[in-house]
């Protein structure tokens, strides 16, 4: 019969959540980095578009945006917009992009496909489905399992009460600096 040990209980969920801890992990190195490159989509063919924007630009509403972009193309369905400045982006269904200045009204339809792998993993981390979202809060319950059997392993001059204590201070320390300091 195979003992319940912080060894073991720690290999396990390691072993069961590796796939996903390497999917999160790379996905949110990419997440932090996305002003500088985001490799979820990618475009696969854009057109010029211009739009006839009303004064003032703060006043457009998404029924005014429908019938504009409908001399685009037809195959496409409006989503939703924003504007930050003097950019505005249109977003349609389908992976479908268009940034437009405010001022002039031109821009460029992007139609996107996702990137194979990088677009997948990313998407993981940003989805809203109920059911990901549950297996995800799971998935953090284990992580603090795979933490906490992780502290209790070692014993003897390397265990957490002579100096893995210190350790783990300083790095609750250092998240929280950030947190409370530089932010």
């Amino acid at each position: 019969m195979k003992k319940f040990t912080n060894r073991n209980i720690h290999r396990d969920f390691a072993y069961f959540y590796v796939g996903l801890l390497i999917a999160f992990s790379f996905s949110g190195i990419i997440l932090n980095h996305r002003q500088d490159w985001y490799p979820m989509d990618y475009t696969y063919e854009s057109v010029e578009v211009n739009i006839p924007l009303p004064d003032p630009v703060s006043s457009l509403d998404e029924t005014y945006l429908k019938k504009a972009v409908l001399e685009w193309d037809k195959e496409v369905e409006f989503d939703s917009f924003r504007i930050r400045g003097d950019d505005l982006r249109i977003y349609f269904k389908d992976n479908v992009v268009a940034d437009i200045d405010a001022s002039s009204g031109k821009g460029i339809l992007e139609y996107k496909k996702r990137t194979p792998f990088l677009g997948h993993t990313m998407y993981l981390h940003k989805t809203t489905n109920k059911f990901w979202i549950w297996y995800s809060d799971i998935f953090g319950a284990a992580m603090i399992l795979i933490a906490v059997t992780g502290i209790l392993i070692p014993s003897g001059k390397n265990g957490f009460k002579r100096r893995g204590w210190k350790l783990a201070l300083a790095g609750l320390i250092f998240p929280l600096v950030f947190l409370f300091l530089l932010s």
